[in-house]
Formats: C-alpha cells, structure tokens, sequence
C-alpha cells in the first residue's frame, strides 16, 4: 500500500497561506523559550537556536534586511512561520525537526514594494536544504533577486512525523541547502541513494491499473487549491483555474475538471518541482501527489540530466534559443 503523509494536521486559519502551514505533533513544550519535541534532541536545537536568533537579530540592526521570515511556535503546538520586523523579536525563532513548511513560497509576498514609490524590501529566510532548491527556481525563472534575499542556510537531519522520518526525508540526500548567505549546523552524516523505490508499485501497474488508480484518487478532491498555495513553483498572478471564462476547464468538482487540474499542474512543474512534498502534506484528502510529481521528476532526470533547484540552470525542455535568449516557451 502507499504511504500516507501523517493525517494530524490542522485547518484552520488565513486559507491563503495558513492552510499549508500545519504541523502533524500536538505535544510540544516550551523551555527557556525554545521548543523542544518530546523524544527529540533538546541540547543541539538550543544551540541551534541561539546562532540563528543572533544572525536574525545582526541582519535586523544593522539594516540589512527589513524582514526575517522562519518558524515560530504555534498555539496548537508545532511550528508555524513568523515574520519578525523588530530586532526584539527575534526571540520567537525556533528550529526543530517540526519545522515542515517550505517558507519559500513566502518570497512571493516579498518580490513587490509594499507601496508605489518605494523599493523592494531585503528579506532574510531561514531555508532548508530543499527549500533551497526552490530558491534556485524562482531565481533561474527571474521570480526574485538574488541580491534582495539573504539566505539563512540550515543543515537538516530531516523531518519528524510522529517519532520517524518522513518518507521524503527518508530518500533524501541533499542535507545542506544548496545555496546560502550563512550556514547553520553541521552537514548530518547520512549515505542515502535515491533510487525512487517509492514509485516501484506504481510502475508495476499495467497503463489501464495506472489510470484506475488514480482516478480513484482525483475523484477525493474538493479543489481546496491547498496543493498549489503551498507549491513555491505555482506563482501566476491569475491561475487558469480561477478563471470564469476559461476554455480548457470548468469551476465544477467533478471527475473531468479534477483529473484535469492535476495532470495540468504536474505538467507545469515537469523538471520544475523540486522535492519538497508541501503539496502533500497539506493535502486535506491525503492524496499522494508526490507519486505524480516523483514520476516526471524521475522521467526528466534519466531524459535530461536535470533535477529541478539543485542549480539556476533554466528547465531544459521548457527553454528555446530566441533571437540568443533563452526564454520560457
């Protein structure tokens, strides 16, 4: 059977963003103002802790940046993000293996001035290592400029669901971002080689068992559009799917118009997604999109060599030479 992602996950809150923000433990505790996880490491995360609030707290007083975003503690227990302005609030920061959301997908609220006239804030951002490649994404696609985010590199373990590794991370061999302004920790000593054993069912399947599959699962979506807010790859200013007078697709919720949202969105991300699982993981169905993305993201690394984020090199298949240019088809 398929894994599932860790079915505790809260839903409530600002629906834009929020949505994805949820963590899957409710049993976090607060000591000396750090959070610690019961039956994680404590001693290493203080430490942790302390080197990220000092550079948050450096980049805050000196001007350098006008914002920090990173994770915070939630009410409900977990992490959640937080957005500190204010040099005396750099204390709410914390860093554990709860840490989940991909925070990148925050830098889209932060590529415009606040108002006309002024410039483009400078922003610091607390970024995992796959969370990095998302950078390198919306870098190679102009999204943002490299010069108005500082990078706040953490080396990661990987990322606890209920006392184990999620399966992600489990597969995972990138520990430390791939790009970063200051690294925090030490690159963990892990040996893992993604051979993509997560797909082996599903490419034993015959085409038409392939395709029974997953209508089955496209036919448990309520078009929540969670899965595209959490992906820092989805940034249109107008989705195709919110439009009213669109020609490829409908605003009902059935079969056709759910099948087609998602093969259209992985298409979209085709040698684009870089790993993250964000759209799973907020998924309130459970529907194992990974799978899908994990599939193309497979068919392009063996086609083309290419692994979305791991450089600023464009899309390989989606770029053509125009005029010397390379430009987005």
């Amino acid at each position: 059977m398929f894994r599932r992602p860790h079915q505790c996950r809260q839903l409530g809150g600002e629906f834009h963003h929020f949505l994805r923000l949820t963590t899957a433990r409710p049993c976090l505790t607060q000591d000396n103002g750090f959070v610690s996880s019961a039956g994680y490491v404590h001693e290493e995360e203080t430490h942790l802790i302390e080197q990220i609030r000092a550079k948050a707290r450096e980049l805050l007083e000196s001007g350098r940046v006008s914002c920090v975003i990173g994770y915070e503690a939630a009410t409900r227990g977990g992490t959640r993000p937080a957005f500190i302005y204010d040099p005396d609030g750099v204390d709410r920061l914390v860093w554990n293996r709860e840490c989940y959301a991909n925070l990148t997908t925050f830098l889209h609220d932060k590529k415009k001035p606040a108002r006309r006239g002024e410039e483009v804030p400078n922003v610091a951002i607390m970024t995992k290592p796959c969370d990095s490649r998302a950078i390198n994404l919306l870098l190679s696609e102009g999204q943002i400029s490299r010069d108005k985010v500082y990078i706040i590199g953490l080396a990661c373990g990987g990322m606890m669901a209920e006392g184990n590794l999620q399966a992600p991370c489990l597969r995972c061999n990138v520990r430390i971002p791939v790009l970063y302004d200051t690294l925090i920790g030490d690159p963990p000593d892990i040996d893992v080689t993604d051979d993509f054993e997560d797909l082996a069912e599903l490419e034993g399947m015959s085409a038409e068992e392939r395709l029974q599959f997953w209508l089955r699962e496209f036919d448990r979506c309520i078009r929540c559009y969670a899965c595209r807010q959490a992906c820092p790859g989805c940034y249109c200013n107008v989705c195709e799917f919110d439009r009213d007078d669109s020609l490829w697709i409908g605003m009902q919720i059935e079969l056709p118009q759910k099948y087609f949202f998602h093969t259209f969105r992985a298409m979209h991300l085709a040698g684009r997604c870089v790993e993250c699982n964000e759209c799973e993981r907020v998924c309130p169905m459970d529907i194992p999109l990974s799978l899908l993305n994990r599939k193309l993201v497979k068919e392009v690394s063996e086609l083309l060599g290419h692994r979305g984020g791991m450089t600023t090199d464009p899309v390989p298949f989606v770029t053509i030479l125009a005029d010397g240019e390379v430009s987005l088809i």
